[in-house]
């Protein structure tokens, strides 16, 4: 290759690196995969280092992301440099020569600075680009772990990285139909942190894992990066994770590592070795792009070959249908793939996808399963015409040059999911081992259509075993599962149809003034429904309303043919008009709900915070620290173990 083609070679690089991570930091699209981006990436620098050109448009020259303009910024007080990186654990042994290291998990998500003053969280900005990050304060007070207080008055200034663990995203997914619009929690928790509305982080289950001091006057905390990590801990604050290492035992660490992510519910995408020596770590200076007390360890990501067998069309929730590859199974970093999301209707025409090619298929970072390349390319896949759940005709969408294709029928069953996630709660039917994912497979299957259709699956026993995932213990237990919960309490039936403005509690209210029988109940009128306590008008409408619409009567029907209503009775009154709050750990009783359902059948009620109405707080640990025992003391609130109580309903 010439001068002038290596030159024109980067500047086409700069453009589609740069156009991937425009669309995938602020449009929410994945429009190449991270291994072709790195892939891509380092032949950049291989080039620029060759010519020694370096354009300022470059993506080596930045870090971080565009700034969302709508968010108060401020410049940093230092430069916040990106880390040098490798993939070869030689290189980190060389790199690390005589000296002492902190190995840790480079966690994906977003780089968060902190300051506190007087104790206080007083400011909080985003990594951003560098040199200039965005005001997040009020959204990072929403987190799920982070300390609004600590024990440490002085000027503290630390930095650690936001995340969405995978478990998380999942919910989130389910819950608001995200998968739409994200395709890992990296970038689910980017968007989650940079809103303008702090409710809606909230509501993310977002998590803080600090990872270096940057300002700090306790001399004695600042001499190595572990006592900085332990001193982090001792305020309460959540570390990464990480082992102390030297040239002897890196290897082994790192294997270490390599086998906890692919368990490990936090998104990582490496590995960062840093000399615990922190003196001797700023002594090294920086380059123009990188410190030298600190590089990064980039998972090398193990590439293999198989057979296209199918494309699974899934619907979801939103109406996207999503492309999932079926391949012969192929053994990856330690485990067994048979499948990878293609994303959407874009990435499969890119890819010329056809029954029986021979693609490449890989784990980005250990731990997604993804379609790398197509070697043969035959293009003979036919794209689906018709809704996998419902039969309907589907419609292709292109947004910003991105193809995805969608059900428009808004009768969908896949888009009454939520319902059926509500149906197997705890706090309705209460059936075990069966997870939204499934319930959402069972539907795109034909499967379900309704509640009763779930007491029918035995008649789909070899579809159900064939399944990714699912064998004949798998189908037992499920089976089991839903048999066991064909007897249930009338609270709970009523719960589960999803009636707008009844949760558990009016529930019970109603299904208690009615004597558990859900016949009676199906025939009552708006004014009976009035003369209970705590159901007004528009609630009494609502469940008026409910009951008498065709197409809910025919549901409730089917559902009470396959279960039986069993009558709630009280044991004794010796709990009534007694509130009760519960927190801390629990060994007399099996879980939280068992409990409660004790004191219910006692006559008593619970309480999820502690108030001036509160009888008694259950807390094992009378000593705690805990906010609701805070509380209870100062009110004089009476705080009792579970013995305790065992005893009162003796």
């Amino acid at each position: 290759m010439s001068r002038e083609d290596k030159k024109n070679r980067i500047l086409e690089l700069i453009e589609i690196l740069n156009n991937a991570s425009n669309a995938y930091y602020n449009e929410n699209k994945e429009i190449i995969s991270n291994f072709q981006y790195d892939k891509l990436y380092d032949e950049l620098v291989d080039l620029e280092n060759d010519l020694n050109i370096h354009y300022s448009n470059s993506p080596t020259n930045r870090v971080g992301y565009t700034i969302n303009k709508e968010l108060k910024t401020v410049l940093h007080e230092k430069p916040m440099l990106s880390l040098d990186k490798t993939k070869s654990r030689d290189e980190l042994v060389a790199w690390l020569k005589d000296k002492e290291g902190i190995l840790s998990y480079k966690l994906d998500g977003l780089t968060i600075v902190l300051t506190y003053d007087e104790g206080k969280l007083n400011f909080a900005v985003t990594r951003g680009d560098g040199n200039r990050g965005e005001v997040v304060t009020d959204n990072v007070k929403n987190f799920k772990n982070i300390p609004l207080t600590i024990d440490f008055k002085s000027h503290l200034v630390l930095r650690g990285e936001a995340i969405i663990t995978y478990s998380d995203f999942d919910i989130i997914n389910e819950l608001e139909g995200e998968d739409s619009k994200y395709k890992n929690p990296r970038n689910l928790c980017s968007g989650s942190v940079r809103q303008l509305d702090p409710n809606v982080t909230k509501k993310r289950s977002v998590k803080f894992f600090a990872f270096s001091l940057v300002e700090c006057e306790d001399k004695n905390v600042n001499k190595t990066y572990e006592s900085q990590l332990k001193f982090l801990r001792d305020l309460g604050f959540d570390t990464v994770l990480y082992k102390k290492v030297t040239k002897n035992n890196l290897i082994e660490a790192i294997d270490w590592f390599s086998k906890d992510i692919l368990e490990n519910d936090n998104p990582s995408d490496g590995l960062v070795l840093m000399y615990n020596d922190i003196e001797y770590g700023n002594s090294l200076g920086t380059t123009s792009k990188f410190p030298k007390n600190a590089i990064a360890f980039k998972w090398k990501d193990e590439v293999s070959k198989t057979i296209l067998r199918d494309i699974e069309w899934s619907a979801s929730r939103t109406g996207l249908i999503n492309p999932v590859a079926i391949f012969d199974q192929v053994e990856i970093e330690g485990t067994t793939v048979k499948r990878a999301s293609l994303h959407n209707l874009s990435i499969v025409l890119e890819l010329q996808l056809g029954i029986g090619d021979t693609i490449e298929v890989y784990k980005a970072n250990m731990i997604i399963p993804q379609v790398l390349n197509n070697l043969t390319k035959s293009s003979n896949l036919k794209i689906i015409e018709k809704c996998p759940a419902c039969g309907s005709s589907v419609k292709i969408h292109n947004d910003n040059g991105v193809k995805t294709i969608h059900c428009e029928n808004s009768e969908c069953p896949i888009k009454h999911i939520k319902n059926f996630e509500n149906f197997v709660s705890k706090n309705c039917m209460d059936i075990e081992g069966i997870s939204i994912s499934t319930i959402e497979k069972f539907i795109n299957m034909g499967i379900i259509k309704e509640y009763a259709d779930l007491y029918k699956l035995n008649r789909y026993k070899d579809k159900i075993i064939s399944m990714d995932g699912f064998g004949e213990k798998s189908y037992n237990n499920l089976i089991n599962s839903i048999e066991a919960r064909r007897e249930v309490e009338c609270f709970r039936v009523l719960n589960s149809f999803g009636i707008l403005g009844i949760g558990t509690a009016n529930a019970k209210v109603i299904s208690k003034y009615f004597n558990s029988d859900i016949h009676e109940i199906r025939t009552k009128t708006v004014e009976d429904f009035v003369k209970i306590d705590t159901i007004g008008p528009i609630l009494a409408d609502s469940i008026y309303s409910f009951f008498n619409d065709k197409n809910n009567k025919k549901v409730v029907d089917n559902l009470l043919k396959e279960i039986k209503i069993i009558r709630e009775t009280k044991s004794s009154n010796i709990l009534e008009n007694k509130i009760f709050v519960i927190t801390g750990n629990l060994f007399e009783y099996k879980n939280r709900d068992e409990l409660v359902k004790e004191i219910e059948k006692f006559g008593g009620k619970v309480s999820s915070s502690v108030s001036s109405k509160t009888s008694y707080l259950i807390n094992n640990d009378l000593d705690s620290k805990s906010t609701k025992n805070m509380t209870a003391k100062k009110l004089n609130i009476e705080i009792i173990n579970e013995k305790k109580f065992k005893e009162m309903i003796k």
